[in-house]
């Protein structure tokens, strides 16, 4: 779900004109978590949640800031695609939807802070070896250490251990963990730490003891 960003940086917020996003893809299964991302992002027209950029006041209370012209315009980086059939039919959806997929990342940095309003990091989740950010990832994760825009980390930022966390990896400004926060995310410094596991089934939360958060209404993300 884009809810996480969709909540961190409502489109009246976005300081450019262009609601611009890079979602950078890794070939495993957070590479297609970030092309599910893309997806939903690129149909999240004119839906954002009340906050104090989006919303106004009326004699009738706060409003929703409703907008039925534009939406969200993500760019997908995906270097390495997976053979997994599940993956390539999300690959063609996104295509499908006409959106665009870079055929290299810059390494120029300031190219993409000035392209985009944020990066999505599904390079690297849970399920990596750390030395992964030593292999073919490693220069796009030099990359992303480096850019100035803000960057969503979906469930482990990339490079980081998923125990011990990493002290010169990438430093995400917001964290989405799904099921449950990793032990790493105790080292997360960043602004805001959400969570996705409402889907949890009970026997697996009592399996591994975990303490899922309140979800309000129908939301299947909550801020911690």
């Amino acid at each position: 779900s884009p809810a996480p960003l969709v909540q961190a940086f409502p489109l009246p917020s976005l300081p450019r004109k262009q609601p611009t996003v890079l979602v950078v893809c890794g070939p495993a299964q957070n590479g297609a978590i970030g092309l599910v991302c893309a997806r939903h992002l690129r149909i999240f027209v004119g839906i954002f949640l009340p906050s104090s950029s989006s919303s106004s006041l009326s004699s009738h209370g706060p409003q929703r800031c409703l907008s039925a012209t534009q939406d969200y315009e993500p760019t997908i980086f995906y270097p390495k695609r997976s053979p997994d059939p599940l993956y390539r039919d999300f690959t063609t959806q996104c295509e499908k939807m006409d959106i665009p997929f870079l055929s290299y990342l810059p390494t120029e940095v300031q190219l993409i802070n000035d392209a985009y309003n944020a990066v999505v990091d599904a390079v690297l989740g849970a399920e990596a070896e750390l030395g992964e950010g030593r292999g073919p990832c490693a220069g796009i994760l030099a990359t992303l250490k480096h850019v100035r825009i803000p960057i969503v980390s979906l469930d482990v930022p990339s490079g980081w251990d998923v125990e011990a966390g990493s002290s010169s990896g990438i430093s995400p400004d917001v964290l989405v963990s799904l099921m449950a926060p990793k032990q790493c995310a105790r080292r997360f410094l960043g602004r805001q730490h959400f969570v996705a596991g409402r889907f949890v089934p009970y026997d697996v939360q009592k399996k591994f003891e975990l303490n899922p958060p309140k979800y309000p209404g129908t939301e299947c993300v909550v801020a911690l």
